[in-house]
């Protein structure tokens, strides 16, 4: 497999998906999720940019515009307890979305935990490293640092990795859950997924460390 097998179009919009777009995705199984922001710090760094894909390869980036605070279609997806929402580090994703658009994602699947349960053997569990050894694809991580927030419209370079980071993610949770489906570890990774949201509101509240000695 390569990158060009999963080059399909993206849709690029504004603040939200319209009718059309929301239609197409509301009945999908999965949704691959990604966010970019402006930096590490909830409620100092706002969201700039939301990616999202699905089971056909439907994939949209929707740039957040600068005092926006109302997604109601994106909205709708990700509180659709139906269709199960995946990310790498779900826990900084979801805090993002919910301090900034008042998201309170469910049905979550977090590829970073699940490797962490599932790939025991390595220490290597960034979503570069995942990809590249479930899938055999080598991710383009050149624009990970980016102004994302910017006025002027992305690049072709910015919107293509911002893409990629969903694009292959429902297939790696699928093989992420073989793996722990083999190894017994299945229902504790749900276990851990469930807590998501309550790191997530730590984490906006800065209380990160309350579970440290």
């Amino acid at each position: 497999m390569n990158n060009g097998e999963k080059n399909k179009k993206i849709n690029f919009s504004h603040n939200d998906i319209n009718t059309d777009l929301y239609n197409l995705y509301k009945d999908s199984s999965y949704l691959a999720v990604d966010t970019e922001a402006m930096g590490l710090i909830h409620g100092r760094d706002r969201l700039c940019l939301i990616q999202i894909c699905n089971e056909l390869n439907l994939t949209a980036c929707i740039k957040i515009e600068l005092n926006n605070s109302d997604s109601p279609n994106i909205k709708k997806l990700f509180e659709d307890k139906n269709i199960m929402k995946i990310f790498h580090y779900a826990r900084f994703d979801v805090a993002a979305l919910r301090c900034n658009l008042e998201i309170n994602t469910r049905n979550i699947f977090c590829t970073k935990i699940a490797s962490k349960l599932a790939r025991t053997y390595t220490n290597k569990h960034g979503l570069k490293d995942l990809i590249n050894e479930l899938l055999e694809v080598e991710l383009d991580k050149s624009s990970q640092s980016s102004d994302w927030g910017s006025l002027e419209d992305l690049s072709n370079k910015q919107i293509d990795y911002a893409a990629n980071d969903v694009r292959y993610l429902i297939e790696t949770m699928h093989k992420l859950k073989l793996i722990l489906d083999r190894e017994g570890r299945y229902e504790l990774a749900q276990k851990c997924f469930k807590t998501i949201p309550v790191h997530s509101e730590l984490d906006i509240l800065k209380f990160s460390n309350i579970f440290e000695h």
